[in-house]
């Protein structure tokens, strides 16, 4: 038995999909400790939009290691926190009008949906929560409270409270999520919450993804959003956007929603926000919702990490160059039109994403399962989400070389004709 099977909890789960012990890697491909390689199609979940060991990130940190930068500070000012505010205040919020302060806290996607959740019902001096089937949105008790997946509920130990759960409305592509009437929803729910007698109350927010990544890479419609947006203002809620796994120029824009005409008032970035896979995590919360907080009222011991700071920097200098999102529109396009004709082929097959994160439905469990196991045997990392696990997610480092993309489109595409000509 391996140190891993002698000493690490039950609970360990990634590696049982990639039963190896990897060693090394560099932009979309990783090796294993038997030097066999693999292009990354996983990507951590969408922590690597720009690749392992990034050339410019990795000098960035280690000149700023070597000049003894501060590593850690909690909330306190260093210069490196301040550069990164900066950069994401030149290049990403004043471009579009967005005043928002930035709120530090854990370095996790769930401790920022935890810290929107709380300033939401601080702010509207409400308690419930409104989320959407087949969202995902972290593993603490609040964030887990607002995740569709009865799987990770299960864990939760103790009753998951003050959210409740409507259908997400989302594009023509959407059988990973039958519940999908969400026009239908929000009329239902103004009436609602308009009848006086209905004994429903408005919630604090509405909390959602603009593209469910792990619900099955279910991409919101954009009209559903807008009428979601305005309901929340009629009834005087807050929306908040998850843009976790998506942000951050996955969908070839820096934030999801760029091209939806939404302005949400809470944001919640992590994943890539910290460019190199170090842990970062922030929320944009406009002016008069964050006021609601006093000094020190939510904090967290690594709200302030110094590498993830220098490291998030040099990933929003990629914005500045205008062929870099154009490079991951035309990637995205690539993806697409490589895996298209697998929906035209088999009839259970359905693909549905936007810019570089693509779901391909294969209708079953079994079926992803026996896909993301012959593409890692092939060399190819992808991982399932999903009702069921029953969808093969695609996604890929925003930098991924062309030549990387094609071998693993094509390793997938194989792979996966093969399967389903057998089902």
């Amino acid at each position: 038995m391996s140190i891993f099977e002698q000493r690490e909890s039950e609970i360990r789960g990634y590696c049982r999909v990639y039963p190896v012990i990897f060693d090394t890697a560099s932009n979309a491909r990783q090796t294993d400790s038997d030097g066999k390689e693999y292009i990354d199609f996983f990507a951590g979940a969408g922590v690597l939009n720009f690749g392992h060991n990034n050339e410019r990130m990795k000098k960035a940190v280690i000149d700023y290691i070597q000049n003894d930068g501060v590593t850690h500070h909690l909330d306190m000012h260093s210069t490196a926190k301040e550069k990164f505010m900066q950069a994401f205040t030149r290049v990403v919020l004043e471009p579009r009008n967005m005043p928002h302060k930035m709120q530090f806290m854990g370095p996790t996607g769930t401790n920022a949906v935890e810290a929107a959740l709380k300033i939401a019902r601080r702010a509207t001096g409400r308690t419930e929560i409104v989320a959407f089937t087949h969202g995902f949105h972290g593993m603490t008790l609040g964030a887990l409270a607002c995740t569709a997946n009865q799987a990770f509920r299960g864990a939760a130990g103790v009753p998951l409270n003050h959210v409740s759960h409507f259908a997400f409305g989302a594009d023509k592509h959407t059988s990973d999520n039958p519940l999908s009437d969400g026009k239908t929803v929000i009329d239902e729910l103004r009436a609602l919450y308009k009848d006086g007698s209905s004994g429903i109350l408005p919630p604090a927010a509405f909390l959602v993804e603009t593209i469910q990544a792990e619900g099955g890479v279910n991409v919101a419609d954009k009209q559903w959003l807008q009428d979601l947006q305005a309901l929340a203002k009629e009834v005087g809620a807050l929306l908040i956007v998850d843009d976790i796994q998506v942000g951050c120029g996955r969908t070839g824009s820096f934030f999801s929603f760029d091209d939806c005409d939404i302005d949400p008032d809470v944001i919640c970035l992590a994943k890539g926000i910290g460019g190199w896979g170090t842990p970062l995590a922030l929320n944009l919360v406009k002016p008069e919702v964050d006021k609601h907080w006093k000094p020190g009222e939510h904090t967290g011991t690594f709200r302030g990490q110094g590498l993830s700071f220098v490291a998030g920097t040099e990933a929003i200098s990629y914005f500045e160059d205008e062929n870099f999102l154009q490079e991951v529109v035309s990637k995205g396009e690539k993806m697409l039109s490589m895996i298209a004709p697998l929906e035209k082929t088999f009839a259970d097959v359905q693909v549905r994403g936007k810019g570089m994160i693509y779901g391909l439905d294969v209708g079953s469990g079994e079926r992803a399962k026996e896909i993301v196991s012959a593409c890692f045997a092939d060399g190819l990392l992808v991982s399932a989400c999903g009702s069921g696990g029953r969808v093969v997610k695609l996604i890929p480092p925003l930098t991924i070389p062309d030549s990387d993309l094609e071998e693993g489109l094509k390793t997938l595409i194989h792979h996966t004709q093969k399967v389903m000509e057998a089902a």
